[in-house]
């Protein structure tokens, strides 16, 4: 098996819960997508990292990793994850329903939103427990937290450090795919608490 000479470094960022999009900044990051993006390629590397229990998965301009077999422990946390993002996503999305890969914010701006959209400050509120925050955080650290998680998380990046300004990142489709796969049954919708 011939796999590419960048295959090491594939691994390092994958292998930590991080994406590779097409839409980095980073052109180090932008140059392994295009690897990844060749078809003879993928198959390689999915070959090869399966292999080793891991599972190269394709998204909509992005890469990232998935276990073959996950524990109860990691499922569970996963979906504690999955939770969170759900919270976040509706927070942006109340922010700017364009909130979507390619878009361009600042925490500044976001802070500015919240103090003058009642909706967004409750949003804001109820992501301080979510985020492990005081409810006397003042918003402005909020909106930072929010971006530091999805900073961290791997679906946003800096764009300008002077302007703090930030970009979404192709890998937000990944949390935007999540939602849209959670299906409700019509019989237990009334079930379900507003």
């Amino acid at each position: 098996m011939n796999v590419p000479r960048q295959t090491g470094e594939i691994f390092e960022l994958l292998s930590k819960g991080q994406f590779i999009c097409s839409n980095s900044s980073d052109s180090r990051i932008s140059k392994l997508c295009e690897i990844l993006d060749d078809p003879e390629n993928f198959e390689t590397l999915y070959e090869y990292f399966y292999s080793i229990n891991f599972i190269l998965q394709k998204g909509d301009e992005y890469y990232h990793f998935s276990r073959k077999d996950e524990s109860k422990a990691d499922l569970e946390r996963k979906l504690e994850a999955a939770c969170k993002w759900i919270d976040i996503i509706d927070f942006f999305k109340t922010f700017d329903n364009a909130f979507a890969s390619g878009y361009s914010f600042s925490p500044a701006k976001i802070a500015v939103e919240i103090s003058v959209q009642a909706v967004l400050k409750n949003k804001a509120d109820g992501l301080k427990g979510i985020l492990k925050m005081d409810e006397k955080t003042p918003y402005h650290e909020v909106a930072n937290k929010i971006v530091e998680s999805l900073c961290k998380d791997g679906f946003a990046e800096i764009e300008n450090e002077i302007l703090k300004s930030y970009k979404v990142l192709s890998s937000f489709k990944y949390l935007e795919e999540l939602i849209d796969n959670i299906n409700i049954p019509e019989e237990v919708q009334h079930e379900i608490p507003e």
